[in-house]
């Protein structure tokens, strides 16, 4: 079993949302927040991890990720909302 994550990265105003999924969640945020992978979240400065779930197997991650991309901006939101109201970057917490 490999332990996944389904994590949402938004930009300093919380204005674009990017859904990803990864089997190392810290590494993973380090290189969003550092733009080591030229893309979507570089382009927009998404440096910001807001929300994110833990698995326990890559297939449920990954249907999970697809279910969130799919979702409409809102409904992200929602979910946001109820884990982390003032949407601070969880990154530090999940260092410690």
């Amino acid at each position: 079993m490999k332990t996944m994550y389904v994590y949402i990265m938004t930009n300093e105003n919380n204005t674009t949302l990017y859904v990803g999924v990864t089997n190392n969640l810290l590494r993973r945020v380090w290189e969003h927040k550092n733009n080591i992978l030229k893309g979507f979240t570089a382009k927009y400065k998404l440096h910001k991890l807001v929300y994110f779930e833990v698995y326990e197997d890559e297939i449920t991650a990954i249907a999970r990720e697809k279910q969130l991309k799919l979702f409409r901006k809102i409904k992200k939101i929602d979910l946001i909302c109820r884990l982390n109201p003032n949407w601070i970057d969880l990154y530090n917490t999940i260092t410690k």
